[in-house]
């Protein structure tokens, strides 16, 4: 490798990756930037497979591109990271996990974005495989020149960027090798600090990041005071480089969102208590030094509760929330004026102490929670002389004063937008018009208490149709469209309807996507019968003028007395 400077040094730290580690090394090796611009120097951190192995036979074949170097098990990819940096020539560096790949253009499109926008850090569109997760909103467009502290680039701190090495060599920037996960944050957040431009290429996909088969990667083998001890550290960091303000809140809210609130999910309440105990300390720590009012109100309601019930070291009631919602879904939203709050355990509690802003719903979208909450108890038909009519009862996650969110159910023409498809629901642009609700509603409270149920009663139009079943709910000043879903409801048997010379069949259905429609159609009588009922006028016809004939001075019509004319014949 000596006589040439790469345009980039990928590093590769490598314990135990292997089937994985080979489609790495095939993807880097196929690059389109070509091996003689490409430099590879991949650390053997101590593996116990034939990780190393596979490394030397790679080396062996592309001596002029690969480095491997073996070195004892460090317990992260920091070490090993930091040895391949002194060994870089390139002018970018480039990071990879050794059980991911990267697209055949990756690194060319972007040395070539840097060179073009003269740039610090590129960060290159990743997406998840195998059911790996990835952040995904940085890579909606490209950005020659995007913002740390006004985009989502907060939740995309890893390593996988390529990055200036005149950039990386000046700040002395390395990996903290003590901490057990996140060891990447630190270097990348400063790198993102101290660099002139950082640009976003989002039309090419660059990295694939792999979940492997036994879920082995280090982001999901640490413990709860492990994690929690990386967050504080990451965070005091972070503190030291921006100083209070919006900029580090924007830097900040990240790991309230994403680190701090993962310790407090699902697996809480399992845990010994003095654990639970000390991951609420922790936590309480870090939002008292960090938590600012602009984090709260820019997070989700539930990490938002959560993260304050730790923050009281409300432990019982926090476990009650992770476990209430987890067995039965989003709580009740407490109606009050203009104004709506997530009952969630705690609320309006003295003895917690949380205040009444951690619980309301501020400025944030509401139609998933909605749509969870929303579920059909029951739905029939109640007819009258010829009218038909759709009867249901739904329960509505809302409590406190109802009457203010003007609960309704409509049969609404067209399909929900496709952008309501994952929420489940929509919120209405202010400026909506909806039409005068048809049909009969009334409120009650669920048996429970803790929800509303709405009967509602809605006739039928002689129109042949598919109209779904929408509940439109007025919820801290906004309305929102929730279609009822149906899975696993019983649904009433079609029913005949209307004149018996114009007859329509009614129909309620659970559709694909889980929601439930009112089917109206016109049933057209088969031929047959349409001559039956003609036949049958002629006859009825041909008998009223003999009868009137009869009538008119005929012997045989005087002298038969209990003979009466066709219309008065006695019933």
């Amino acid at each position: 490798m000596s006589g040439r400077v790469p345009d980039v040094t990928v590093v590769v730290a490598v314990y135990n990756t292997m089937p994985y580690l080979t489609e790495c090394l095939t993807s880097l090796l196929g690059q389109s930037i070509g091996r003689d611009r490409l430099e590879i120097v991949a650390v053997d951190d101590g593996s116990t497979d034939d990780s190393g192995r596979e490394l030397d036979r790679f080396a062996a074949l592309y001596p002029d591109t690969v480095k491997v170097i073996h070195q004892p098990n460090s317990g992260g990819p920091a070490a090993p990271s930091n040895r391949a940096l002194e060994l870089a020539t390139g002018r970018f560096v480039y990071f990879i996990g050794s059980d991911d790949h990267l697209g055949e253009e990756a690194l060319e499109r972007m040395v070539a974005y840097a060179d073009e926008h003269d740039s610090d850090v590129v960060v290159g569109r990743m997406v998840g495989t195998n059911g790996r997760y990835v952040h995904q909103a940085l890579y909606k467009e490209n950005d020659p020149d995007v913002s740390l502290y006004d985009s989502a680039l907060p939740f995309t701190l890893a390593n996988t960027k390529l990055f200036r090495r005149e950039l990386v060599e000046k700040h002395k920037l390395r990996f903290p090798e003590h901490l057990p996960v996140g060891s990447d944050q630190p270097f990348t957040i400063e790198a993102c600090v101290r660099a002139r431009r950082i640009s976003v290429l989002a039309d090419y996909v660059c990295y694939y990041a792999v979940k492997r088969g036994d879920a082995s990667n280090i982001t999901y083998r640490a413990d709860h005071l492990a994690r929690l001890d990386a967050a504080a550290e990451i965070m005091d960091f972070t503190a030291g480089l921006v100083p209070a303000g919006s900029d580090r809140d924007a830097l900040l809210r990240r790991h309230f969102t994403w680190e701090l609130a993962k310790l407090v999910q699902d697996d809480f309440p399992a845990l010994d208590r003095e654990v639970q105990r000390q991951v609420c300390a922790g936590v309480a720590r870090l939002a008292t030094t960090y938590f600012t009012d602009g984090i709260r109100d820019a997070m989700d309601v539930k990490r938002r509760v959560r993260i304050a019930l730790a923050h009281a070291g409300a432990i019982d009631e926090l476990s009650a929330a992770i476990s209430g919602e987890k067995a039965n879904g989003a709580p009740p939203f407490v109606v009050e004026g203009e104004r709506a709050y997530a009952r969630y355990p705690g609320f309006r509690d003295p003895l917690v102490g949380v205040s009444d802003r951690v619980y309301e719903l501020v400025g944030e979208a509401v139609p998933g929670r909605l749509a969870q909450g929303t579920d059909l108890l029951a739905s029939g038909w109640d007819q009258e002389g010829e009218r038909l009519a759709y009867t249901a009862s739904v329960r509505l996650p809302v409590v406190g004063q109802v009457e203010r969110a003007g609960a309704v159910l409509r049969l609404a023409k067209g399909a929900m937008p496709k952008s309501a498809d994952k929420p489940g629901a929509r919120r209405l642009k202010e400026d909506h018009e909806l039409p005068a609700p048809v049909g009969e509603f009334r409120t009650e409270p669920s048996a429970d208490g803790a929800a509303t149920v709405l009967h509602a009663r809605i006739p039928l139009p002689y129109a042949t149709a598919k109209r779904g079943v929408r509940v439109y709910l007025d919820v801290a000043g906004r309305t929102y469209e929730i279609p009822v879903r149906g899975e696993g409801r019983p649904m009433p048997l079609a029913r005949r309807w209307g004149r018996d010379d114009d007859p329509y069949r009614a129909s309620a259905l659970v559709n694909d996507k889980g929601r439930v429609v009112v089917d109206t159609a016109r049933l057209n009588p088969p031929t047959s019968t349409l001559a039956r009922r003609a036949l049958g006028r002629l006859v009825r016809k041909a008998k009223s003028r003999s009868v009137g004939s009869k009538s008119n001075g005929s012997p045989q019509s005087k002298s038969n007395g209990s003979q009466k004319p066709n219309g008065s014949r006695r019933k």
